[in-house]
């Protein structure tokens, strides 16, 4: 059964927490795209296609022109910087994207102006802010609640969500004020230290019911008082961490090792990249944040409990170093130590020359269309489904994520499917063989 969703119609307001190299390639993408002088090349919603029926059938449409999405042309962007330079500006200082391109969209880029920011120095210790709101933890969000409304109204948009991308905060594990809804709110008019930045954000488009994504491996959503709240508005949530480069490589990698039984003895992973994230990550508080988020990919691919023989021994390092020449061009290697038949050993070894925005800006954006859509589709709460353009996803509590890509995009069409009341695929397929059957 086809579930009820309201149309994508009038005008979508995309806000983003950190217009830095991130959000200005995907806000400067989509205005290029809107003009027809690029592609949406890695956008799954834009790009890609999907599987409906049976092989026999041959119906391959379009995601976009199969689930009800909001249409590019109808996108206002908007969002909040700890710098006060204008997307144009931004753009050309991050260095992501040719000046030529963006001086065909500068009049676009230019009117997009940073809203102050919410923030606390203590989470980004390597961020000199100078465009930051002032105020308890309670003032903040009743202030970025005033300009999410206030943005909604001058750009008369009947919907918006937010995409967090912003830098990483220091790592920290949840306490107590981020147990219930209840606790979260007298912490923040307490202005508890604990409430970081990003969660700031996050209770302040929940509350007002709009989805929030993250991509950053912040704690953010994360956490009972978030989930409690995105049920309690009727709120989709999705976090955390844009799945891009070394990792978007290990969970291409890993399953294929995984379902050919080649054991795996050691794999070692280092970055280096010279962005703002490359700065906030060079502080090892926030390193760790990101630490953490990287090292359960292979973990949860290959299940070391359940194959002691193949991945019990298996060593997994990484490392990112700040290297400023790089700019947002990010170099990884990985030295991956494999064993195969007897134990005999063997070695894999990658270098990703890999640009970090280009490769996250399609997925902020399929995030931002998807969220809008399981708004109106009324799911709400964790979507699951979105891990698929996530390193670390959020799952229900005790449930064990997955970080297979392949699994995850099966996840995600099906869901789609049935959204649209098609029939799931199995990819069983020996119907076709017992109709030759019954044939002869």
């Amino acid at each position: 059964m086809k579930t009820h969703i309201k149309p994508a119609e009038g005008k979508l307001g995309i806000l983003i927490p950190g217009l830095g190299a991130v959000a200005t390639t995907l806000i400067a993408g989509v205005e290029a795209v809107k003009k027809g002088i690029s592609q949406p090349i890695g956008s799954l919603t834009q790009m890609g296609s999907i599987r409906l029926g049976k092989r026999t059938e041959n119906r391959y449409p379009k995601v976009k022109d199969f689930v009800p999405l909001a249409n590019l042309n109808d996108i206002v962007f908007g969002g909040w910087d700890v710098y006060s330079d204008n997307v144009y500006e931004a753009a050309m200082k991050a260095k992501v994207l040719e000046p030529g391109l963006l001086n065909a969209v500068k009049a676009e880029l230019e009117v997009v102006v940073p809203m102050k920011a919410a923030f606390d120095h203590n989470y980004a210790k390597n961020l000199i802010a100078t465009n930051i709101k002032s105020g308890t933890r309670h003032e903040l969000a009743q202030a970025v609640m005033n300009d999410i409304l206030t943005f909604k109204e001058k750009h008369n948009c009947d919907r918006i969500v937010l995409v967090w991308c912003g830098s990483t905060e220091i790592y920290y594990e949840a306490s107590e004020i981020h147990e219930s809804l209840e606790k979260f709110e007298q912490a923040l008019i307490d202005d508890d230290k604990r409430i970081s930045p990003s969660m700031i954000y996050a209770y302040s488009a929940l509350k007002l019911g709009i989805p929030f994504a993250n991509g950053a491996p912040n704690l953010t959503v994360d956490i009972p008082a978030m989930i409690e709240l995105a049920k309690l508005t009727d709120t989709p949530i999705a976090g955390k961490d844009f799945k891009t480069g070394q990792t978007l490589m290990k969970t291409i990698l890993a399953p294929g090792l995984a379902a050919r039984s080649l054991g795996v003895r050691g794999w070692f992973s280092t970055n280096i990249l010279g962005n703002r994230d490359g700065l906030v990550l060079d502080d090892p508080d926030n390193f760790k944040t990101k630490e953490v988020s990287k090292l359960g990919v292979l973990e949860d691919i290959l299940r070391p409990e359940d194959n002691p023989e193949l991945y019990g021994d298996l060593y997994h390092k990484i490392r990112i170093d700040y290297y400023p020449p790089h700019g947002d061009n990010k170099e990884s290697w990985d030295n991956i130590d494999i064993f195969g038949w007897l134990g005999y050993k063997m070695q894999i070894k990658i270098n990703f020359l890999c640009r970090d925005s280009i490769l996250a800006a399609p997925i902020a954006l399929d995030l931002a269309l998807f969220s809008d859509l399981a708004k109106r589709a009324g799911l709400s709460g964790i979507q699951e489904w979105l891990s698929f353009y996530l390193k670390s996803p959020q799952t229900a509590p005790g449930l064990q994520p997955e970080n297979d890509i392949f699994k995850q995009l099966i996840k995600l069409q099906n869901t789609l499917r049935h959204l649209m009341g098609e029939d799931l695929i199995t990819h069983l397929g020996l119907d076709y063989y017992q109709e030759l059957v019954d044939v002869l």
